[in-house]
């Protein structure tokens, strides 16, 4: 009790968004003070951490031999313990440089949104992750309800409300009501799978090989799920898996749908089998407030299109979806005795 009163005057408190791909932290007063890449480079043999963020990002797929740039996050969970206390630790540190003086005399305390659908043991891996990193104390909070508060669903109300907040490696669906999530399913498909789903059509297709960033810049400038009528052209470098050498090719909109028809259908079906269990006068409600998108895969271009003609529903693209989880982190931390004391997320922060 002591500390927790000390808190309030020495104590900084951190919501963040650790995800796949990227990490966003917000700090209480502050707003979002950090976006980097979920990237380290490591030198090899001995752990030892050469970059994080972005700097790291930098050096997928053009590093020498003795430094590794690797990502600590797999499907929205810790894959790599040591790495990802690491990289906590980092954007920690970076984060309390933008808070007074004197909130910096106590550890934050940290509130972080996770996957919907990862176990006991994953989640505990998080929680302590972060306490080695330096946090005094560690909440957790369910992803779709982070990014429901943050994009501003009355998630209050005894009606429901439907998110879909597609990172990089997982995509979480749920319906609200009432301060609690009703129905959900979590599914570890996202970005990096439509990355991987490009880099793969292209080596079948084209006989080039690219790196992850190559497909990501695929998938952003002429990615789509749905057929927008104009069909764009873009010149892809690479090398050619029968010689080796470097090789450019031409691909197509249609082509890159095509790639990411899978991946796709995998979130559409995730939707439609989460509206399938929904109760009834939650799912009436539906056909007014509809279905909002969040995350960066909610801005595949036509996602919402091809979502609004399955389900019948209107579908809306959140105002800034990359921000939508860790600003909903945010709120809570700005109202944070009844914000965690009504989500499911927990009720109070803990050791």
């Amino acid at each position: 009790m002591f500390y927790q009163k000390l808190s309030k005057f020495f104590a900084s408190d951190i919501g963040i968004d650790l995800g796949t791909a990227n990490c966003l932290v917000y700090v209480k007063g502050q707003g979002i003070v950090l976006r980097e890449p979920s990237v380290v480079a490591i030198a090899a043999g001995t752990n030892e951490v050469v970059a994080v963020g972005s700097d790291a990002k930098r050096m997928l797929g053009r590093t020498p031999g003795n430094i590794k740039a690797l990502r600590p996050m797999k499907d929205g969970v810790i894959a790599d313990f040591e790495i990802a206390e690491e990289m906590l630790r980092t954007f920690i540190q970076k984060a309390r440089q933008v808070v007074p003086w004197s909130r910096r005399i106590l550890s934050p305390r940290v509130l972080i949104a996770i996957p919907s659908g990862i176990t006991e043991v994953e989640s505990r891996a998080v929680k302590e992750s972060a306490l080695h990193a330096g946090a005094s104390m560690v909440s957790l909070v369910k992803e779709p309800m982070a990014a429901a508060i943050g994009v501003g669903l009355k998630i209050e109300e005894p009606s429901g409300s439907m998110i879909v907040d597609i990172g990089g490696g997982t995509t979480e669906v749920a319906v609200i009501s009432y301060y609690g999530i009703v129905e959900s399913r979590s599914i570890r498909v996202g970005g990096d799978e439509m990355d991987i789903a490009i880099a793969e059509f292209l080596k079948k297709k084209h006989s080039l090989m690219i790196g992850e960033r190559t497909s990501e810049e695929i998938k952003i400038k002429i990615g789509s799920a749905y057929s927008l009528g104009e069909e764009e052209t873009m010149e892809v470098k690479g090398r050619s898996v029968p010689t080796g050498l470097p090789k450019t090719v031409a691909i197509t909109t249609s082509e890159v749908r095509e790639a990411l028809k899978n991946p796709v259908n995998s979130i559409v079906h995730a939707v439609t089998a989460t509206l399938e269990r929904c109760p009834p006068e939650l799912a009436a409600d539906l056909i007014g407030s509809g279905i909002m998108l969040a995350g960066g895969g909610a801005m595949l271009k036509g996602l919402d299109k091809l979502l609004a003609e399955i389900t019948g529903l209107p579908v809306l693209v959140a105002d800034n979806p990359l921000q939508a989880v860790v600003n909903g982190t945010g709120k809570m931390l700005e109202e944070m005795n009844v914000a965690l004391e009504k989500s499911n997320s927990g009720a109070a922060f803990s050791r």
